[in-house]
């Protein structure tokens, strides 16, 4: 069923009926819990072995196009459903290109899908679709969404993390190379362990460092376990679908786990820190950094000399002055000679020299320059403080000259060099000032059984993160491959198999499909883990050809879809929908990797240094997934549609209606300048005839041409602008905006060509271009 191409402002109050109820606790109905009832929890067929289940017999066999078809059929049959035709195949393709990639495709991609006859037509599209890097782009931005993904630390300062995207471009290597995901576990909580002299994977452990950061914390003993606790709940959010961040407090209040047991799995992380200076290797970037900054520190040495012979001075005291504001146990640390350290004393000192910095200094020299009630007031500070003022001044006159972007190093786990772990205890109530017994690594029972982790030491680290990695990508773990599985379906088909994907305990939701989830977690595992063979199969199968048209049958049997015999529309994420835009405009820059961009913002965006536009605008023009992400200013442009919070693991988009969504692209300048460059691309390809410029769009846009009646629509549209523009510039004044990239040759009536603009842009900012159906 085709919507009327409508402004966006419409979805307001349509889309309710367009998404399926996320939160709804109702479910199809469990068979193996009745059998398991008496003799074990409710949801014990999450913790109960992995095996693969036998298709089911169906009546409709000739729409069994692949296993999975099998399962989602035989629910239906059960039902007295039958599933839905195929889509048309540009609508298809529509659908396979959001989702595979995160963009609209191109008509001609279109066409020459819809054109393809041959018995192999949609196998030839999977395989293409899958081996594009726009593929690894689109399942990256997924998984950042779980590693709570950001280039800057958070908190009040929000600094920048100029290392994070060697993580993130890390990410879209693996999903194109198809990484095996057991491998891809293992380097991202132990890759330092495990692989110490690939650079590669200790670039992947940046999957842990990603956490928000406080560098101004006084308390680092408890700033070490604020981070250890971020680490244990993402690992048991993201692999394992474990609310176990409830435990840290008391006992879990619906699933088996301890509190014990909690801090015994946060003791597979007591010896981890976090190194943002190891040395990159250095190639085309790196080489281009270095040249530039080695200019700024040419241009700048007489000023910076200045600089430290004044701190000089004074640094000694300063840095003691420092040291003397962290608390009592950290203190107790930091001032203890390294001989005596011990590990958690170790730990606390590496933290306190990676915060440290050279305004640490700059903070003393003020304080005894400028409070006079302090005792630390120092009369002959006063000029020292105001030369080094003028000589920062001076200094920021050479802004210019440092590299905009970019790094020498990388972010990496270490145990630094040695076995010994800092002791984990329980805590009371959770809280860091209370602890209780001391524990060491363990499992849950719930998840692992009798299971025990084989924690091996070596030389440099303690092997706790290892052990736990190699539990975690075990084919003997009951979870991993049902959770993972379950999130790809949830981006293929709005709702996981499990709704809850981040909750596969009591309080989440049952499984649909229990027997399909089993099903693609062994057939994942018995394939090598292979992340793209489970995207194929899913591509392939009957249940996603499927129309989304509404169908009063299941409307009245399955009013939530959750059989699937209808495919469920929805509406694009953030991205999607700022990088279809782009590639409908032409101006999509395909360049892979690299440091985050800062695209253009309005101009009463107060954001200050924290937020500077790139000038070249094929870096702006860049996919969402290297757009910049400030924890503290989120890009306006896509924040109006629910992208991901970094604050935390993020794992499921939500759908939200406000009007800021059309405010939001009816009143963007950079919209606008899309649309005006949509409006030449179509001139361009369409030639002059109107009609010809009307299904070039649509094509773009829609993967299809518009109806009699909607075309109707849009030249009612254009007369009705035109007059309204032309009559706005009689006296002069009013500048119209044109369709731009325009060959020279190519004469347009201005008027008309500025209400094609207009049209262009209120298309844009339609139900059809905002959903994939």
């Amino acid at each position: 069923m085709k919507l009327k191409t409508i402004s966006i402002a419409v979805l307001l109050f349509t889309s309710a009926a367009l998404t399926v109820a996320a939160d709804d606790k109702t479910a199809a109905p469990d068979p193996k819990a009745s059998a398991t009832a008496s003799s074990a929890p409710a949801k014990a067929w999450a913790y109960s072995q992995v095996q693969r289940p036998a298709e089911p017999a169906v009546k409709q066999k000739a729409w069994v196009r692949t296993p999975i078809d099998a399962f989602v059929l035989a629910k239906l049959e059960a039902q007295g459903l039958k599933p839905s035709p195929d889509a048309d195949r540009a609508t298809f393709i529509r659908r396979a290109t959001l989702d595979a990639w995160g963009l609209i495709p191109s008509p001609e991609e279109v066409q020459a899908f819809v054109g393809d006859r041959s018995p192999d037509a949609y196998e030839k599209l999977a395989d293409r679709l899958l081996s594009s890097p726009h593929y690894g782009e689109r399942q990256a931005r997924r998984w950042l969404d779980l590693a709570r993904y950001a280039d800057s630390a958070g908190f009040q300062n929000d600094q920048t993390r100029p290392n994070n995207y060697r993580y993130r471009d890390y990410v879209i290597n693996v999903f194109n190379s198809d990484k095996p995901f057991d491998r891809f576990i293992k380097e991202q909580l132990a890759g330092d362990e495990l692989w110490p002299d690939s650079q590669e994977a200790k670039v992947a452990t940046g999957f842990l460092a990603g956490y928000p950061d406080n560098y101004n914390s006084r308390d680092l003993v408890q700033r070490k376990y604020q981070i250890a606790t971020d680490m244990t709940d993402m690992v048991g959010e993201t692999f394992l679908a474990a609310t176990v961040g409830c435990a840290r407090c008391h006992n879990h209040k619906a699933d088996r786990v301890s509190q014990k047991e909690y801090f015994q799995l946060q003791a597979f992380f007591a010896n981890t820190s976090f190194d943002d200076k190891v040395p990159a290797a250095k190639g085309e970037a790196e080489l281009a950094y270095e040249k530039q900054m080695a200019v700024y520190r040419e241009a700048t040495k007489d000023i910076r000399a200045k600089q430290k012979a004044i701190l000089d001075t004074v640094r000694d005291v300063g840095v003691k002055y420092h040291k003397e504001r962290y608390l009592t146990d950290s203190r107790e640390a930091i001032f203890k000679p390294e001989k005596d350290w011990t590990a958690m004393d170790r730990w606390v000192n590496f933290r306190l020299k990676s915060v440290s910095t050279e305004q640490d200094v700059v903070l003393y020299l003020r304080l005894s320059a400028e409070d006079k009630d302090s005792a630390d007031y120092k009369p002959e500070n006063v000029e020292k403080y105001k030369q080094y003022q003028k000589l920062t001044a001076d200094l920021r006159k050479f802004d210019k000259l440092r590299p905009e972007k970019g790094s020498l190093n990388l972010t990496a786990a270490t145990e630094l060099g040695h076995a010994d772990s800092p002791p984990t205890q329980v805590r009371f109530g959770g809280v860091h000032e209370r602890p209780l017994e001391e524990v060491q690594p363990g499992l849950p029972a719930l998840w692992a059984g009798n299971a025990k982790p084989e924690i091996v030491a070596t030389a440099n680290s303690s092997g706790r993160r290892t052990a736990l990695a190699n539990w975690l990508a075990s084919t003997n773990n009951p979870l991993t491959a049902r959770v993972f599985v379950n999130r790809v379906w949830g981006q293929y088909f709005a709702n996981g198999i499990v709704a809850t994907v981040a909750d596969f305990g009591r309080a989440g939701q049952k499984p649909t499909h229990p027997e399909l989830l089993d099903y693609l977690a062994a057939d994942f595992m018995e394939k090598g883990w292979s992340v793209k063979k489970l995207h194929r199969q899913i591509l392939l199968s009957s249940v996603y050809r499927q129309s989304s048209s509404e169908r009063s049958d299941v409307l009245k049997a399955d009013p939530d879809n959750k059989l699937l015999a209808v495919y469920p529309r929805k509406r694009l994420e953030a991205e999607q929908i700022r990088d279809s835009l782009l590639a409908a405009s032409g101006q999509l820059e395909d360049k892979i990797g690299g440091p985050a961009v800062f695209p253009p913002v309005p101009s009463n965006f107060s954001a200050g240094q924290l937020w500077t536009p790139s000038a070249d605008p094929h870096e702006t023009n860049r996919r969402s997934v290297y757009v910049f992400v400030r924890r503290s200013v989120p890009y306006p442009l896509t924040q109006s549609f629910d992208p991901a919070d970094p604050s935390q693991a993020h794992h499921k988009r939500s759908v939200t209606t406000t009007p800021l969504q059309a405010l939001t692209l009816f009143n963007s300048d950079v919209v606008f300048g899309w649309s005006q460059a949509l409006a030449g691309r179509v001139i361009r390809e369409a030639g002059k005839d109107e009609t010809a410029q009307l299904n070039r769009l649509y094509e773009i846009l829609f993967a299809r041409t518009p109806s009699k009646t909607e075309r109707v629509a849009l030249k009612d549209f254009l007369d009705k602008q035109e007059k309204i523009i032309q009559a706005k510039t009689s006296d002069g004044k009013f500048a119209v905006a044109v369709p731009t990239g325009l060959k020279q040759s190519q004469q347009i009536n201005p008027v008309r060509a500025a209400a094609l603009v207009d049209l262009v842009h209120t298309v844009a900012n339609s139900n059809d271009f905002a959903y994939r159906f």
